[in-house]
């Protein structure tokens, strides 16, 4: 099926569509913007390049892909915004185009739900099967992992990582590494204990969930150090791939671990 463009849209003659892409009233899709087959572009969107976006994804009225980022740095180089297939982007959300001195690159990954308000700025790397509620904020060189859900209104300090199947509480101020598996809440944010409830929903077994539950006490209850705390992480990994993956992203980590 061909392409269903609104006659108010505006659209570059450089700009490249897949098959089956709807572009609602008037929308503006600027030079050196590929849109993947099955993508549904709603009314008053603003997708500017360099910009690459895969299939299917439903993008809402008023939405702003693409821009420059938002820094001081930026002199005009060329950077790009990278959006993956299966994504809804909601009503008003702005995902802005990386810098050259950050990689070059904003990238969102496959199957994430960015609610109304959402923002995402230069340099963030999104994983897969995320849900970032409304009015979210993602500073410059933000990574967040897979399956992570944040609530409404959470904020995140530039640099921060977030590692897979974390929460995040409604207004959560996020300054520092948040681990896999944990749920933090508060402003600053702390931890709360373990994302047990989304967990269970993807198909984590009791075994599993216990071994996580752990590993969070020896991290966050036990009262050892960080450094006493990753041995015996290191010890409970022996036996489960759950916790390595929780202790290499804590070793991975370049700002302070968020504990």
């Amino acid at each position: 099926m061909s392409s269903r463009i609104h006659p108010t849209a505006i659209i570059d003659p450089a700009a490249r569509l897949g098959v089956d892409v709807s572009v609602g009233a008037y929308t503006v899709i600027g030079a050196d913007v590929e849109i993947g087959d099955g993508c549904v572009i709603g009314s008053h969107v603003s997708i500017l390049g360099p910009t690459r976006i895969g299939r299917n994804n439903r993008i809402h009225s008023h939405a702003a892909l693409g821009d420059d980022p938002q820094d001081k740095k930026f002199k005009g180089e060329r950077t790009e915004l990278v959006v993956g297939d299966d994504n809804v982007i909601r009503e008003f959300c702005t995902l802005h185009r990386g810098t050259g001195t950050g990689g070059g690159i904003t990238r969102i990954g496959n199957d994430n739900w960015l609610l109304a308000y959402v923002h995402v700025a230069h340099d963030c790397v999104v994983g897969n099967h995320c849900v970032f509620s409304n009015n979210c904020a993602l500073a410059g060189h933000v990574i967040v992992g897979d399956w992570v859900v944040l609530g409404g209104y959470t904020l995140l300090h530039q640099f921060c990582r977030v590692g897979d199947h974390a929460f995040t509480a409604m207004n959560a101020k996020i300054n520092a590494d948040v681990p896999p598996y944990v749920l933090v809440g508060g402003n600053y944010a702390v931890p709360r204990g373990i994302n047990s409830e989304g967990l269970k929903r993807r198909g984590f077994d009791g075994d599993r969930v216990r071994a996580i539950k752990r590993a969070y006490r020896a991290l966050y209850a036990s009262g050892k150090s960080l450094a006493d705390a990753k041995a015996e992480l290191a010890r409970l990994a022996e036996d489960a791939p759950d916790i390595a993956a929780m202790l290499a992203f804590i070793e991975g980590s370049e700002r302070s671990l968020l504990r």
